[in-house]
């Protein structure tokens, strides 16, 4: 059984933030699997990350920018927030 998607979900924040770290990934020849295996997480949660679905807790933000060599402010930036 699934769950209804958070409030936040796909909130204009969110997606912005995940398209910034898509554009950085894909900008670094990344795919999303080794993204995420470097960052830590899951797939499935990169995924959702990078589609607004799922907001990011500071750490995993960190190790987001971490592994794609950028800052975490770097991404804020680059999405607009």
């Amino acid at each position: 059984m699934s769950r209804p998607p958070p409030a936040y979900a796909r909130s204009k924040p969110l997606v912005a933030f995940g398209k910034a770290i898509r554009q950085a990934r894909m900008e670094a020849g990344v795919s999303q699997e080794d993204l995420a295996f470097r960052a830590e997480v899951g797939r499935a949660y990169m995924s959702k990350l990078e589609r607004g679905s799922q907001a990011a807790g500071l750490v995993t933000m960190i190790r987001i920018a971490s592994a794609l060599g950028v800052s975490v402010s770097q991404l804020m930036l680059d999405a607009g927030l």
